[in-house]
């Protein structure tokens, strides 16, 4: 019986070393694939950064408390600490950095997708549309410029 016991012990530590690296693979390849298209800085300085920390704390030491309170098994805490407490906050703050400097800031004129896919050899009956668009276009975002 204690063999059967050992056993599951033993499989349980290398799925997790399997899990671990499946994860770690993820995540590299996310890391190379930010590196290759955007860079991302974070100012260990700054206030949010700080804040951000102390509320990670305090949300941690929150649900500590809360399985404190009634007995669970370790795996449920386990599983509940990785998936919803570190997994999906880090892959939401990967995908904000990564997509933070991939969108243009500035625009030349008729650089827009609108102007582009409609005069692509199909000028004669989507000018109207064209027109009516750059129309909006230029009544919504005229006043919206960059200030640096």
């Amino acid at each position: 019986m204690w063999l059967v016991y050992l056993l599951s012990w033993l499989l349980l530590f290398i799925q997790v070393v399997f899990i671990l690296l499946a994860i770690v693979a993820g995540l590299y390849y996310l890391a190379e694939l930010i590196k290759e298209y955007t860079v991302a800085t974070i100012m260990l300085t700054s206030l949010n950064f700080i804040l951000l920390c102390g509320l990670v704390v305090v949300n941690h030491d929150l649900e500590f408390q809360v399985f404190a309170e009634e007995y669970y098994p370790f795996s449920e805490v386990l599983a509940y600490f990785t998936f919803c407490l570190w997994i999906i906050p880090f892959a939401f703050f990967v995908s904000l950095s990564a997509g933070e400097n991939v969108l243009t800031s500035t625009m030349q004129p008729g650089d827009d997708v609108v102007s582009n896919y409609f005069t692509k050899g199909k000028r004669g009956k989507f000018l109207v549309i064209l027109v009516v668009f750059s129309f909006i276009k230029e009544a919504i975002l005229h006043s919206r410029q960059k200030i640096y």
